[in-house]
């Protein structure tokens, strides 16, 4: 069996309802709103680092904290509200963190039209994932914050692998009849994802010869959805689902 042909099978095998379960992207999909979906799938993203119980634990923490009505919340949030959310912590991501962004992102739902908007907005101006994700780092952190808080918005431009908001991406962008990406987002080509890289997808592509370079940083993720695209120019990050399921369900990372 070729490469190619691997990747078809793993992605095939992995890309089901079944992988929704203890996946990050289970958060969003308790919602029906494409609101809630955007906002509870970015800030899930956001903490997506470390056990997957973990995160998922916190994520859903989180959505009880905003009412289970994340949208609502943002964008209709008091001082009383936002008193709820005192205490929040996951790891190095702590409520002074969470207060950053619920600000930032009422901005830009009541002032910019929203996450799809300003995303779209920047990839048409830069024409990359890369500069999409700097415009909408640009956007968020116009709010006023702590400088600590910028360390969790990743800066591909400063060699960041983006892996959290490259997740985010393919869960918004990706539409297939599987049903575990959302394709909500239409306007953003799949052609242009780039792969969410993590020791596991990384460890994968450098054991099939992927992936020749050793760090997980924007260069590599630039090189590894390049050869991903000479097998799908089309959606080559349906790949990260046999790359990500083979290194932690099968063990190989």
């Amino acid at each position: 069996m070729d490469t190619k042909q691997f990747l078809e099978r793993k992605t095939n095998e992995y890309n089901r309802l079944f992988f929704i379960t203890d996946d990050p992207i289970s958060i969003p999909h308790r919602f029906s709103r494409k609101e809630d979906i955007e906002i509870s799938g970015f800030l899930t993203a956001l903490i997506s680092w470390g056990r997957r119980p973990a995160i998922l634990k916190s994520a859903q923490k989180l959505m009880q904290l905003m009412d289970n009505a994340p949208y609502k919340f943002i964008v209709q949030n008091n001082d009383t509200d936002l008193k709820q959310l005192t205490g929040f912590v996951y790891r190095t991501f702590n409520s002074s963190d969470l207060l950053f962004l619920v600000e930032a992102l009422r901005n830009i739902y009541l002032e910019k039209g929203g996450l799809e908007t300003v995303c779209n907005d920047a990839f048409r101006e830069t024409g990359s994932i890369k500069g999409m994700i700097t415009g909408l780092r640009n956007e968020l952190l116009k709010v006023s914050h702590l400088s600590r808080s910028e360390k969790h918005l990743a800066a591909p431009e400063k060699g960041s692998a983006a892996k959290r908001i490259n997740m985010f991406l393919r869960w918004m962008v990706r539409h297939d009849n599987r049903g575990v990406d959302f394709g909500i987002w239409e306007n953003i080509p799949p052609a242009a994802l780039m792969i969410p890289l993590d020791v596991h997808s990384g460890n994968t592509a450098r054991k099939l010869g992927l992936l020749q370079r050793k760090q997980n940083d924007w260069k590599a993720v630039e090189e590894l959805t390049n050869v991903l695209r000479q097998f799908d120019p089309e959606d080559p990050v349906k790949y990260d689902f046999a790359l990500f399921g083979t290194g932690v369900y099968e063990k190989r990372s």
